[in-house]
């Protein structure tokens, strides 16, 4: 049993553990300046990763442990630049039945059963039944509908936990309901529509097993692509029991091609008409918020101060920080 979690670092800072982890990641580099080579790795659990080094006889876990499976190391906790890694003696692989998966994978806080009833009945108030049907097409299907509810919305950068597809998504449905109102040029059904399609390709993208990484799919094509031949088929399949508009399809393709909002970060098509840029807006609003949440939430896990500014993030290409945090410790 696992006893020992990622976000437990700095209390066992400078102290060894022997503890489970999930692998997910592990190569081979060579030392500087020569004298042979050390192991990298990337371990998880559900409360985050944490950056692994191995200097000596690594060469047997190099061969028996593959990213995805679980392992067990012996190890001390350290702090780098900043950041907790661990330095290991041992590592071997574990059985799946020397482990709780539920251990590794982090999970929505919210009730998975409640969001998708949730979202159902956003469907069902559709007014449009054209797009009512697509959007159920997919609900529906035996192997999409459980991916959806089970899928995280992100490898990393937000949403990144069991449940994360359908959570991301409900939110964003609240804030369609929401915005749509205020402009009188948006057709909600629409909005919404593309709220519940546009991550689609995400369950056949990401893999979720013991870690969270791409499939060989998703590396080669990406989610938007897979998401666009998943709508294909649907609307090949609802089509056969009434014609779907073909302007409509123009419309929910585009906005499915659209919603990076630019062609640097993936959109093969910018937002052209009110439905594409409202929703971008409000899908890069949540993403950036929940991924806000994240550094915040790793910030102070790193031992750092809750009113601190933090490290450059990468992803966000600035420093982040907690106003609540900072105002409070005035």
């Amino acid at each position: 049993m696992k006893s020992f979690f990622i976000a437990d670092a700095p209390q066992y800072e400078n102290q060894s553990i022997t503890t489970y982890f999930a692998l997910a990641s592990i190569s081979a580099r060579d030392k500087k300046g020569g004298g042979g080579q050390y192991l990298v790795l990337t371990l998880a659990d559900k409360t985050g990763t944490l950056d692994g080094r191995m200097w000596e006889e690594f060469e047997d876990g190099l061969r028996t442990c593959q990213p995805g499976s679980y392992v067990k190391v012996q190890g001390q906790i350290t702090k780098y630049n900043g950041k907790f890694q661990i330095t290991l003696q041992k590592l071997r692989l574990a059985a799946e039945s020397e482990v709780e998966t539920a251990d590794f994978l982090p999970h929505t806080q919210y009730d998975i059963a409640e969001m998708w009833q949730e979202l159902r009945a956003t469907v069902d108030s559709f007014t449009n039944p054209h797009l009512q049907r697509l959007v159920n097409a997919f609900l529906d299907d035996p192997t999409i509908g459980p991916a959806f509810m089970s899928a995280p919305a992100a490898k990393v950068l937000h949403h990144a936990w069991i449940g994360g597809l359908l959570e991301h998504v409900v939110f964003l449905l609240r804030m369609c309901k929401r915005v749509a109102p205020q402009y009188p040029e948006v057709d909600p059904d629409l909005l919404c529509t593309t709220a519940i399609l546009h991550d689609i390709g995400k369950t056949r993208e990401l893999e979720w097993k013991s870690s969270f990484g791409y499939s060989a799919e998703g590396q080669m094509i990406g989610h938007i692509s897979i998401a666009m031949g998943m709508l294909r088929d649907k609307l090949a399949q609802v089509s056969q029991v009434e014609p779907f508009p073909d302007r409509l399809r123009i419309l929910v393709e585009h906005m499915i091609l659209s919603h990076h909002g630019s062609l640097e970060f993936g959109s093969p098509k910018l937002p052209m008409f009110a439905e594409a840029l409202v929703f971008h807006a409000i899908d890069d609003l949540e993403a950036k918020m929940q991924n806000l949440r994240t550094q915040l939430a790793n910030h102070v896990a790193n031992g750092a101060r809750p009113d601190s500014v933090t490290e450059w993030i990468r992803s966000m290409d600035r420093q982040l920080v907690d106003s609540r945090a900072y105002l409070r410790e005035e």
